[in-house]
């Protein structure tokens, strides 16, 4: 690989590297949330992409100019495929907006398959979206500036949020600092990251069903007919949020063990029906079509002596379990929680009626 144009800046802040890339197709795909790419490939010459790789929270992406690709979307997916090294719609102008800085598009390159995403946002991946506007000179700090608001602007779901950054002495983004996150080795400054009006990101209502919680009906070919307790939630992303203890199947008592692999399967089956339910999908077949949204995650009190948490979460992004919790996990579970009648309302509320300070967010009155 190929070193891309730097200045002076100190490589400790920034990685940036040409991505050597060698996929190419006679006729784009048309781009839709989730597709395939099915045609023969011929050799082509090797081309360069430059880009910068960031670690941003539990997640790492890379980030791209739109400057660096080409004009037309249809031509994005073969590039970004090659580029994260995975197996075998209509472009759009952007004009900008007078009360952005930034604008991003998050795209989901599937680890197993030639696929992409591009259906929901990446709260994780958003992080690294100030400091690369820094260092890219996108958004520049006045001199002697130490921290700054960054205004963007999430293409996927046309949300916006501002995200605060330390600036280093050259205006560059300020790497070191003593923060620490759980799952990530290391420590560096911290990104401050608030969410305006996620509600409705995909679906423009906060409980697209109208129902704080329901029963939802699963058909699954691997276990049967069964039902359990959701709520539908979108804020930043759409989630089916599962009362866990509300599976049973016979023969899975124990559920939910994401080393099951039937089990894996039935999570799979649930989020096609809540898909159905959200109104993303007129059938479940449809819903199989998507992978990224909604997304899903079982939910289950702590026990009563813990003093640390109230509720534990076991989140699954493409079809496997998540290491940690997606950051749009973790705001659209508060969220519910806040809110009275969800089913993390109910987990949050067990330990009696202490808590009534600490949540309660009134909703319509």
């Amino acid at each position: 690989m190929e070193r891309g144009n730097q200045s002076n800046q100190s490589t400790q802040h920034r990685n940036i590297v040409t991505i050597a890339t060698s996929i190419t197709i006679t006729e784009p795909p048309v781009l839709q949330n989730i597709h395939q790419i099915g045609r023969k490939f011929f050799a082509p010459p090797r081309k360069a992409l430059p880009a910068v790789w960031i670690r941003s929270g539990t997640s790492k992406g890379l980030f791209i100019h739109q400057r660096d690709l080409p004009e037309s979307i249809k031509l994005w997916e073969p590039i970004l495929v090659s580029a994260m090294g995975s197996a075998g719609g209509n472009a759009k102008q952007i004009d900008g907006d007078p009360d952005v800085d930034v604008e991003y598009t998050f795209i989901q390159v599937a680890p197993d398959q030639a696929r992409i995403d591009m259906s929901g946002n990446c709260r994780n991946i958003a992080s690294g979206v100030g400091p690369f506007a820094l260092d890219e000179g996108i958004v520049r700090a006045v001199p002697g500036q130490t921290e700054i608001d960054i205004r963007i602007l999430n293409i996927n779901t046309g949300q916006s949020l501002v995200e605060t950054s330390r600036v280093a002495p050259d205006g560059s983004f300020q790497e070191e600092g003593d923060f620490r996150i759980p799952g990530v080795q290391g420590s560096s400054s911290p990104i401050k990251v608030a969410f305006l009006n996620p509600e409705g990101s995909m679906t423009g209502r906060m409980f697209p069903s109208g129902a704080t919680q329901e029963n939802l009906t699963v058909d699954s070919p691997s276990v049967g007919k069964f039902d359990l307790r959701v709520s539908l939630v979108d804020a930043a992303n759409p989630f089916v949020l599962v009362d866990a203890s509300s599976i049973s199947t016979t023969g899975y008592l124990s559920w939910p063990d994401p080393n099951d692999k039937i089990f894996v399967s039935v999570v799979e089956d649930i989020r096609r029906a809540g898909a159905v339910r959200f109104g993303l999908a007129t059938d479940v077949e449809t819903a199989g079509q998507v992978r990224g949204t909604p997304k899903i995650a079982f939910l289950s009190p702590t026990a009563e002596d813990d003093r640390e948490a109230e509720i534990q979460v076991l989140a699954f992004t493409l079809g496997k379990p998540h290491a940690s919790l997606q950051l749009t996990g973790a705001l659209c579970v508060g969220a519910a929680a806040s809110i009275h009648g969800t089913v993390a309302w109910d987990m949050t509320g067990r330990r009696g009626n202490d808590r009534g300070t600490k949540h309660g967010m009134p909703l319509n009155g």
